[in-house]
């Protein structure tokens, strides 16, 4: 027995230069346009035993108009990021560059004083640990940087690839198996 988890990413709330840090913003209007022109695709996955997303407003936007009727997972929420909250990477850089910096060269680095990435993929990797195995499916929607930690923990790479995964809003992937033996399970998606 294994189980099926398939994690979407929220559509947009800003634009992707725009993006902030721990961003609790409500989906712009190209967020509710583009799960429009998405929503065909995703809808079947509504179909898994389990449906959960993160708690930011974004994440449970989407899931609800995809039709998930999502239960919110904290353990899906986006990454810590501490007195960097609300900020922009530019923003940041300009004010904290050194902290910047270390907090992209050391996984264990946390320079914010929130979490750490190596914490946040641990974290997040011990939700998908703890899901049930229902030979079954599982959907869960959540921040683009939620789907990317998943999908580090899930392939046990060092966490240093977290910065080479590029999660575009309300784009799917799945993965498959038991608790700390997962694969990538990459599928046709119908058109």
């Amino acid at each position: 027995m294994s189980v099926r988890v398939s994690l979407v990413a929220a559509a947009r709330s800003s634009a992707l230069l725009a993006e902030r840090f721990d961003d609790d913003r409500p989906l712009d209007h190209e967020g509710w346009r583009e799960i429009q022109l998405v929503a065909h695709t995703l809808v079947p996955l509504g179909g898994a035993e389990l449906r959960y997303c993160s708690p930011t407003p974004r994440s449970r936007a989407t899931g609800d108009a995809l039709g998930f009727a999502p239960l919110v997972q904290p353990a899906l929420r986006d990454c810590d990021m501490g007195r960097w909250r609300g900020l922009t990477l530019s923003e940041v850089a300009a004010r904290e560059p050194a902290g910047v910096d270390a907090w992209l060269a050391d996984p264990r680095s946390a320079p914010h004083g929130g979490e750490s990435l190596l914490a946040f993929i641990t974290r997040v990797g011990g939700w998908l640990d703890t899901r049930p195995v229902l030979d079954g499916a599982v959907v869960a929607v959540a921040e683009p940087a939620v789907v990317r930690a998943a999908l580090v923990y899930a392939l046990k790479a060092p966490p240093s690839t977290y910065w080479n995964v590029d999660v575009r809003p309300l784009s799917a992937v799945t993965i498959t198996g038991l608790p700390g033996r997962w694969s990538l399970s990459l599928e046709a998606v119908p058109r």
